[in-house]
């Protein structure tokens, strides 16, 4: 029984030090992509967008299911005059998380700017249903507007 002692002991010291390795590898992870989210943010708020889409590029390069950062990638290409990236990066956040409001209300810009007031109609009161639940009533305000504003025209 002795004899196995050393063994366990071992396999104990072998798991510690890749936990650690991993918590060190996780966190180097965590740092590396909030501060290239920064400087994307920095860049975007410089006027530099080619910097910033590079920034927010890597960021998602690193951490793919970063969605945020893909939100903000799509208004930066919008901004840009990148509908159809754009619109691809909104549909693929909806389509990973589909309780993602803010996809769905940047999706019904896109859909105006392209003159699809149908889909976009469609977007708006899938957001409006998602922040209503969220209890955000500020953003169902200006969804309600918007929706007005569209049948007003």
């Amino acid at each position: 029984m002795s004899e196995n002692l050393p063994i366990s002991n071992i396999i104990a010291i072998i798991l510690v030090v890749t936990s650690i390795g991993f918590l060190i590898y996780l966190a180097w992870k965590t740092l590396i992509t909030a501060n290239l989210f920064q400087k994307g943010i920095d860049l975007f708020k410089a006027k530099d967008y080619q910097g910033a889409e590079a920034a927010f590029r890597q960021v998602i390069a690193i951490n793919s299911t970063n969605d945020v950062v893909r939100l903000l990638l799509g208004d930066l290409l919008n901004h840009q005059g990148k509908i159809e990236e754009a619109k691809e990066l909104f549909t693929d956040v909806i389509n990973r998380s589909s309780k993602n409001a803010d996809a769905y209300l940047r999706l019904a810009n896109i859909l105006l700017i392209e003159e699809n007031k149908p889909e976009a109609i469609k977007n708006l009161q899938t957001s409006k249903a998602l922040f209503q639940k969220q209890r955000q009533p500020q953003k169902v305000q200006t969804i309600d507007k918007i929706l007005q504003d569209i049948a007003d025209r």
